[in-house]
């Protein structure tokens, strides 16, 4: 026969056959749908059938109601062959065939589940509409049942089509993890060597690794191993999806021990040169590593170090590997046992030069950020102090606190509060401020800070709400006041005021270095005073020996020079908006510090002017301040005992607490 004599006879057949599938005798029925099989291996009649509405009812009405093997097996190999065509699956969704099709995912017949969900793939992978029918007939469910199965192939199939009914969709997240499928789908990784089925499976497990609900019980499932086991498999998309699965995941497993093996394959992995393998094996790296100090001594033990300074080095603008890369660097070397022996190992690995590399190229505000921890996290260890400073760390340090102290007035003044790629500008300040008080312990890097002339700066940080902000200007103020000349360019910026108040705040950190301070400033104005009036006070002791005693004799000279005519320049004013470079009594600022943004694409650091600050507006008003008697707030009774300093050695939260999150 041609194939005219063929459409012609399934034209003439396919109306006989469809009263036949109809017929009340089974036997009958049977032997039409075994017929109909046959005849639909022709190209004409699968065209003939697809162009007969009955037909298509007819077949999905035998494999819904029939108990007869042998009809289910006839319609469901032809509804199976008509998949392969555009109007095949078209006919199949409009006469209702994906509930039947889900109905016989239950079927224990090997043939007749091949069919079936081979046919529903095929409908999920080329009809977008056919989705929310499998969902509404309870497929997710059928579907996940069927992982326990052992076959691998059909396995394959079976994960494709979760992945796709997954795929965007919360609900089918949420039906996945109700029936167990998460636990199972981490079974299939932890057990097979099937590349395909890994592959589909990896990608239906990062769909669900970026939902809150799945996430926790994947990991509990031992999923981070699981998928741990095959980055060293020859397969590249094996290994692009299990490490964006668990990138996704690493965010909520910072508390999961047991991850040595892991950690080691994701430091090797560093060394591929798939830009996609790198990026994720450093996110990864960076969250795994914050604030567990395990998993920090894993990897700083297998050479963890060098291999982070390398890959930045290679990575060079890439962003998206260096900035975890450097929150990896400052992690390993915070809050842990082996803290001080990292921060030797990055600097003898040549890590300042990192740094300083990345410094001086445009980089975002999540970059700088990160670098400003780590910068502070290595000068904690005294020896480093030198290099950081020679390599121009201090410069850069400032001309960062200048920027983004001048950013944070700007966006204030207009009302601005949207952070930066999320940092806020006040993040930028108060780890500036704080890394430069670690250096500041050095006195090469106090006469560099005192010739930058930020202290106008530090002084109006004194005023600021934020409690860190102010404990750490008060910080640096202190180390600065510790040679003469720094203390009194303090006082010039009119600091007495503000650090006088600071004696009461709640805070003991601030109270103490204010009081610091202001005992050297007034330090040698005592000792002067005492030697003008010696002659004097000895003369009323002689006469009234039995009035005066040494105590009071203290505090009268010092309410001399703290007399109620003193007065004390300020750095608070509501008026003007800037911060002036030379230390003398013109007004500046006070600046809130509340949410404020800097949307900047990147900071260009290597290319300002790290000098003077001559683009700062001039200093503030005086606001006068005066001491009624010595029963005020500053008392001096005490004045030959230097007040003790807090040791400010632990960072604050950011330093070693950054989570990369999900991201799909």
């Amino acid at each position: 026969m041609d194939y005219q004599d063929d459409t012609d006879l399934a034209t003439h057949a396919i109306p006989q056959l469809t009263k036949l599938l109809s017929d009340e005798d089974q036997v009958v029925v049977s032997q039409a749908a075994m017929m109909v099989h046959q005849l639909s291996k022709k190209e004409s009649f699968r065209q003939a059938i697809m162009n007969s509405p009955e037909m298509l009812a007819a077949l999905v009405r035998a494999i819904s109601t029939s108990n007869d093997l042998e009809t289910t097996k006839g319609a469901i190999g032809t509804i199976h062959k008509l998949s392969h065509h555009h109007q095949g699956l078209l006919a199949i969704l409009k006469n209702g065939g994906v509930p039947a099709l889900v109905q016989l995912l239950s079927s224990q017949v090997e043939s007749v589940l091949f069919f079936a969900i081979t046919t529903l793939h095929n409908l999920l992978l080329h009809k977008e509409e056919s989705k929310v029918a499998v969902r509404h007939a309870g497929g997710l469910q059928k579907l996940v049942t069927l992982l326990r199965r052992n076959n691998v192939k059909f396995l394959t199939i079976v994960t494709d089509c979760l992945q796709i009914l997954a795929y965007g969709n919360q609900e089918s997240k949420l039906i996945i993890l109700a029936s167990q499928g998460s636990s199972e789908l981490v079974r299939i990784m932890r057990t097979y060597d099937y590349e395909k089925l890994l592959w589909t499976t990896s990608r239906v497990l990062k769909v669900l690794s970026v939902c809150s609900s799945n996430k926790p019980v994947i990991i509990e499932s031992g999923g981070l191993l699981a998928l741990g086991k095959h980055l060293r498999s020859p397969s590249l998309r094996l290994v692009q999806n299990c490490l964006w699965t668990l990138r996704n995941l690493s965010d909520a497993a910072t508390k999961v021990s047991g991850l040595d093996d892991l950690l080691v394959s994701l430091v090797e992995t560093l060394s591929s040169k798939d830009i996609q393998v790198v990026t994720c094996a450093s996110g990864i790296l960076s969250n795994l590593t914050c604030n567990n100090e395990w998993n920090k001594k894993v990897v700083y033990e297998i050479g963890g170090i060098d291999a982070l300074i390398r890959t930045i080095l290679i990575a060079e603008d890439r962003e998206e590997i260096t900035e975890p890369l450097v929150c990896t660097l400052r992690h390993l070397t915070s809050k842990s046992g082996f803290s001080d022996r990292a921060r030797r190992d990055i600097i003898e690995s040549n890590g300042v030069q990192v740094i300083i590399k990345l410094l001086n190229a445009p980089c975002s505000w999540p970059l700088v950020k990160a670098l400003i921890g780590l910068i502070r996290n290595l000068a904690l260890y005294p020896s480093n102090i030198e290099p950081l400073r020679e390599c121009g760390t201090v410069h850069h340090l400032i001309q960062l606190l200048m920027r983004g102290f001048q950013d944070v007035q700007k966006r204030t003044g207009n009302g601005s509060q949207k952070p930066s790629h999320g940092v806020r500008m006040e993040e930028i300040v108060e780890g500036t401020v704080n890394t430069l008080h670690i250096l500041s312990r050095d006195s090469y890097t106090r006469t560099i800070i005192r010739q930058q002339m930020v202290i106008p700066i530090f002084v109006q940080l004194l005023y600021n709400d934020i409690e860190n902000i102010q404990r750490a200007a008060a910080a640096v103020l202190c180390e600065l006041s510790v040679e003469k000349e720094g203390s009194d360019m303090i006082e010039q910026e009119g600091a007495t005021a503000i650090l006088t108040e600071l004696l009461q705040s709640r805070n003991e950190g601030v109270a103490s270095y204010a009081a610091t301070i202001l005992f050297r400033i007034n330090e040698e104005k005592t000792q002067n005073c005492t030697k003008r009036s010696s002659g004097s006070i000895n003369h009323q002791l002689f006469q009234e020996e039995n009035m005066w005693n040494s105590d009071f004799e203290m505090v009268a000279e010092l309410q001399e020079i703290l007399s109620s005519d003193q007065t004390y320049s300020s750095v608070y004013n509501q008026e003007t908006s800037g911060v002036h470079s030379n230390h003398g009594s013109q007004p500046f600022q006070q600046q809130g510090f509340n949410q404020v943004p800097v949307e900047m694409p990147g900071l260009e650091i290597g290319t300002h002017d790290s000098g003077n600050g001559s683009s700062y507006s001039a200093l503030l008003e005086a606001m006068e301040v005066t001491m009624a008697d010595t029963d005020s707030d500053l008392n001096f009774n005490n004045i030959n005992q230097l007040p003790s300093t807090p040791q400010d050695n632990q960072a604050t939260e950011w330093y070693d607490n950054t989570i990369l999150k999900s991201e799909f």
